[in-house]
């Protein structure tokens, strides 16, 4: 809200739901709660924050028109592949897309979106390659479905690339002595081991770990359903006696073994803020993140011999594709340590082999 002062307009209130999540609200002395539902900055704000002032009805959302493509984003997100397909960070992370696509473009007809759009939208968030694919998986949501439900005769999406992965093998993969550097800086008793302790022991995503306490667990072994949206699977993983002596030590939240400096739960997105900021704290590099801990704890894993069937039961995956990326490199180290032997030559052995024969010394030719 450009025009609206600094510092916070009177009566303005901000709070922090249970789940992370940044709230307004208007109340004016002693008056009721007036919870302002636009997003804060916008045009919509300043409307809905002057409207509570004065003591009027909030104007209520515009109605899409239809067959603009903001129609089309409602219609989709009533829709089972909405709600039902897609895990709730999928479609948290797609309402931010949709958010400023509809800012841009809500009031353009849908059927005006060809493949030349999608490209332009691509390549104006190429400069944040992960933002730019963030768009495309959005982007092909709505209009699969949107083509299956007969609202379009062509996907512009189709045959859309996505942006290149910057090369380096994605998040960098914690050592051991980055293990060990965090528990040092953050022992047993503070909140952030539990952090650390949490994701390293049991495998799971930043968005499933956020979720997991108490209520999965039930003699010593926690259950739970996986967010991930393509392929969300049950996984079921026994509490170490190094967990939950963690866990025990606390300190832990009600709903959630994660919590923050109030005991509540984090959403993953923040978590991964906090994380960090522990990592940053425990003289890691900054590009050391959740996911990290969970490759290391793959390759702890294999290279004490997990199959590549024990890999996929403990971290969620299927295929045998990415299972098999910590395997083979532990088999590779293995076979290495066995093999290097092999380069050298034990005492009195030669370097050429002697012949089945006695070699007999010619005789010199006549001159």
């Amino acid at each position: 809200m450009d025009d609206m002062p600094r510092p916070r307009p009177p009566h303005l209130h901000r709070e922090a739901t249970r789940h992370g999540r940044i709230v307004w609200y208007v109340r004016v002395g002693k008056g009721p709660r007036i919870r302002l539902r636009a997003a804060f900055g916008t045009p919509e704000f300043e409307a809905e924050y002057r409207a509570a002032i004065a003591g009027e009805p909030l104007p209520g959302p515009r109605k899409a028109t239809t067959g603009s493509l903001a129609w089309l984003i409602d219609r989709y997100r009533e829709t089972t592949a909405w709600a039902a397909d897609l895990s709730a960070a999928t479609r948290r992370q797609r309402d931010n897309i949709f958010k400023g696509v509809l800012a841009s473009a809500g009031a353009e007809p849908f059927s005006a979106v060809d493949r030349a759009t999608i490209v332009e939208g691509r390549d104006r968030r190429a400069g944040t390659p992960a933002q730019a694919r963030n768009f495309l998986d959005a982007m092909r949501g709505l209009f699969r479905w949107a083509l299956e439900a007969g609202h379009v005769t062509i996907d512009p999406t189709a045959g859309v690339r996505n942006p290149a992965r910057p090369k380096g093998g994605g998040f960098p993969a914690w050592t051991e002595d980055d293990v060990a550097r965090f528990e040092k800086r953050w022992p047993v008793g503070t909140k952030e081991r539990v952090w650390l302790d949490v994701l390293l022991y049991t495998g799971l995503r930043r968005g499933d770990a956020v979720r997991l306490g108490r209520q999965h667990v039930r003699d010593g072994v926690a259950t739970l359903r996986t967010e991930k949206s393509q392929g969300a699977v049950l996984v079921t993983i026994p509490i170490l006696p190094v967990l939950q002596a963690t866990l025990d030590a606390g300190p832990t939240g009600d709903l959630a073994f994660i919590c923050g400096a109030s005991g509540k739960p984090l959403t993953k997105e923040s978590f991964g803020n906090y994380f960090r900021e522990a990592c940053e704290s425990a003289g890691l590099a900054k590009r050391k993140s959740a996911h990290g801990v969970r490759k290391i704890g793959a390759t702890r894993a294999a290279e004490n011999g997990a199959t590549v069937a024990e890999l996929e039961a403990i971290f969620g995956w299927r295929g045998g594709g990415m299972a098999s990326l910590y395997t083979r490199e532990a088999d590779r180290a293995r076979l290495a340590k066995g093999a290097i032997g092999k380069l050298t030559r034990t005492a009195g052995e030669q370097s050429i082999p002697a012949p089945l024969r006695k070699v007999r010394a010619r005789a010199p030719k006549p001159q």
